[in-house]
């Protein structure tokens, strides 16, 4: 019996239609069963670099490069590296190595050039006969944008460990851009990784720590065959290469390809935020496409495996994001335990609201959760849940408050924040209590004036069998609170809380009532440049401490490419963010794994014009073969959404609404922005994006005028998270004037 290990796909070869993937998949099936089978006809070939490489038959056409790694005891391991037609997969192979790199100990398989080929992408190397090239450099500093920044051919050599004809060619290169695209000339995954981040100022030591680069690489105690088997083992090999364990990992590695590569391949930093241990709670912050949920759902997968009996909570600010999760979880993992219900071991997935609700279904013993929540005396009966919206313009009738602060928004927002937030159920309490974080002050009669309000809205709640979402977060944390105090247990171990930054005060209460603190309570994933709802918070004044150590950031886009993100953050210059933890929020340091085109803006002269110009580009793209389910139209808002639709439909463009359901079908796919949040597409199109609706005129009329700040700023964090879903292509649309969001 053998083992396989199989490498991430390389850019060189060509692209296998879905019967080909299904013959590897049943080639390395048996590979795995009988290495010895004759019809497998492993061969090696004479003449080859690296004696170790074999050609194996995966049909008539093609053959699959691999090499054949024998441990002490004669168990063979092999490592493939890709499948081509018959002669090429040959001449290929002659050519191909398999080393382990003497400086930092990372596996790296390199597969051989075919001289001539046209059809096969090659690095061009800077000629440099006699090393010419390297000995100019490492006298000249200021030969190119690194050279010039400090970097030297040594460091990158030495303590790096990249190849001299490659370190000099990443020196040479005149500005940022020519370094993105050295990057991208690499097959070898940490290559490009350390390239890229040596392109945007990344110290080498910084990278080597990222990378889990050790002083002491590799044992030469063992044999070359020895070493390369422990070099598997190597955070940074793992970044590429995979042994599977059994036949459906290995199906689904095989055929879902680069696409879905995140389930099997992890950065070392990524890896490293899976498996440490925190002794509390902690924080991973990133830009859009980073990979914080990869890291959230690895994290799950890890904590299960450790214990079984562990009971995981994985939550997100909605239910569509929870599913999208829990169906992720299960690609990650077909056999991980989904709990039904929280409480059970196992991982439950869901959104918050929904966790809430699960908390409290048949509960009885609920009376002092809700005194705690709304005074004693209260009835315990939950009744309809409602939008925290509903309720305020009927409470609001005959209010001495201030005309401008009669607006549902900042009630809501006041009620969530200060009164749920801080379990206040009177006036006395009310008028002591800090507002912190909020924009508008209130004087002592005006807080007056706005307790009648709640007040009013609570009794008019109960009248009518109403509790909104946040009150009944609220109760459900103040539920288990008491459990806990009476009873001394908690509903779960660990809990992964992903794109925190959308969540508010009730929320962060129920969170921390979930877990008792501890090493691994809670796993914290979020970005504050995406915040989109509500208010800012500081996890501090929620009892829960990211002090000390207990947070960092991931800077890698994986999603994006480099030149469209660059245009997302270039949305978010200007303006102020502030972290968890109410620091300073930037986007030094984001670089991208993937170059593209740029994005394209487009200023059209009619309403009438953008929509056939948004037309032609969606079937231009479906002419060049691109799934029209890959191809996305974000709208500010579902008006404009609907009509977006209506529209291409109209002009023989097959478009659907996509609304709370999860994305299907082979149809262009039209949503608004807020929807848009934690997916992605091959293309896509923000259309109106014009002063009128972005940003939206119509959300900020009537928000007073200390919070208008805030909601320009969510405004703006719309904009770059809708322009972060674009993997390869971006265009912008817009009839009127062009929104002030836009830097060109």
């Amino acid at each position: 019996m053998a083992n396989v290990v199989l490498a991430q796909n390389t850019k060189s070869m060509p692209k296998l239609d879905g019967s080909i993937k299904a013959k590897v998949y049943d080639y390395f099936k048996k590979v795995c069963a009988d290495d010895t089978a004759p019809g497998l006809h492993i061969e090696p070939l004479k003449g080859a670099v690296d004696p170790r490489v074999r050609t194996g038959r995966v049909d008539l056409n093609y053959r699959a490069i691999m090499f054949r790694i024998d441990d002490r005891f004669g168990e063979a391991t092999y490592i493939y590296l890709g499948t081509w037609k018959h002669d090429v997969a040959n001449k290929l192979a002659e050519k191909s190595t398999l080393r382990v790199n003497p400086i930092n100990g990372v596996l790296e398989g390199i597969v051989g050039q075919l001289d001539g080929n046209a059809d096969r992408k090659k690095r061009t190397v800077i000629p440099d006969p006699g090393g010419v090239l390297a000995a100019a450099l490492a006298a000249e500093p200021t030969a190119g944008y690194l050279a010039n920044a400090g970097y030297t051919l040594t460091e990158l050599t030495d303590r790096l460990g990249l190849e001299a004809e490659l370190a000099a060619q990443v020196l040479a290169a005149p500005d940022q851009d020519a370094v993105f695209s050295v990057a991208q000339s690499t097959e070898v995954a940490w290559q490009q990784n350390a390239v890229l981040e040596l392109a945007v100022g990344r110290a080498v030591d910084d990278i080597r720590d990222a990378l889990g680069f050790t002083e002491q690489p590799v044992d030469h105690s063992l044999d070359e065959n020895e070493q390369i088997l422990a070099a598997l083992e190597h955070p940074a090999t793992k970044m590429q290469f995979t042994l599977v364990d059994d036949n459906d990992e290995l199906r689904r590695v095989i055929e879902e390809g680069d696409f879905k590569a995140w389930r099997t391949f992890l950065h070392p930093n990524q890896r490293r935020f899976v498996e440490k241990d925190h002794r509390g709670a902690f924080r991973l912050s990133g830009g859009a496409g980073t990979g914080k949920t990869v890291v959230a759902l690895h994290r799950a997968r890890h904590l299960a495996a450790q214990n079984p009996a562990a009971r995981i909570i994985v939550t997100t600010y909605n239910k569509t994001l929870a599913k999208a999760m829990q169906d992720d979880l299960l690609a990650l993992d077909p056999n991980i335990t989904i709990a039904a219900k929280p409480g059970d071991p196992g991982v439950y997935v869901a959104g918050i609201d929904s966790l809430a609700s699960a908390i409290l279904s048949r509960r009885k013993d609920l009376d002092a959760a809700f005194a705690a929540v709304f005074g004693p005396g209260t009835p315990t009966r939950i009744g309809v849940r409602a939008n925290p919206d509903i309720g305020w313009s009927d409470a609001v009738a005959g209010s001495s408050l201030d005309p401008r602060l009669l607006h549902a928004g900042f009630l809501s927002t006041e009620y969530i924040s200060v009164v749920l937030g801080n379990r206040v159920t009177a006036l006395e309490e009310y008028l002591k209590v800090p507002r912190a974080g909020r924009g508008v002050r209130l004087t002592r009669p005006q807080r007056v004036a706005v307790w009648k309000i709640v007040e009013q809205f609570r009794k008019q709640g109960r009248a009518s069998g109403r509790i909104s979402f946040p009150e009944i977060l609220a109760v459900a944390a103040a539920y288990l609170q008491w459990r806990a105090q009476t009873t001394g247990e908690t509903l779960a171990d660990h809990v992964i809380v992903d794109e925190a930054q959308d969540l508010h005060a009730t929320h962060w209460a129920l969170l921390r009532a979930l877990v008792a603190e501890g090493p691994n309570d809670l796993f914290i994933a979020e970005d504050s440049h995406q915040r989109i709802y509500g208010q800012p918070v500081v996890l501090n004044r929620l009892g829960i401490n990211i002090r000390g150590g207990r947070s960092s950031k991931l800077t890698l886009n994986y999603r994006t490419t480099a030149q469209n993100l660059h245009f997302a953050v270039s949305i978010l210059a200007g303006a102020d963010y502030r972290d968890l933890e109410e620091g300073q929020e930037s986007t030094a340091g984001y670089t991208s794994a993937r170059l593209g085109p740029n994005p394209e803006l487009i200023e059209c002269g009619s309403l009438m014009e953008e929509l056939q110009t948004i037309a032609d580009r969606i079937k231009h793209w479906i002419a060049d073969d691109i799934p029209p389910s890959s191809i996305a139209v974000l709208a500010r808002g579902q008006s404009e959404r609907n009509l977006i639709v209506r529209a291409l439909v109209e002009r023989g463009v097959d478009a659907t609404v996509l609304d709370a359901e999860p994305a299907g079908g082979e149809h262009v796919q039209v949503l608004t922005m807020h929807r848009s949040k934690g997916m992605e597409f091959r293309c896509v199109i923000l259309a109106g994006v014009d002063r009128e609706h972005v940003p939206s005129q119509a959300q900020l009329r009537g928000i007073p005028e200390e919070e208008q700040a805030e909601a320009q700023q969510r405004e703006r964090s719309l904009l770059y998270v809708a322009a972060s879903r674009a993997r390869d292509e971006l265009v912008v649309t817009w009839s009127g004037q062009q929104s002030e969001l836009l830097n060109r």
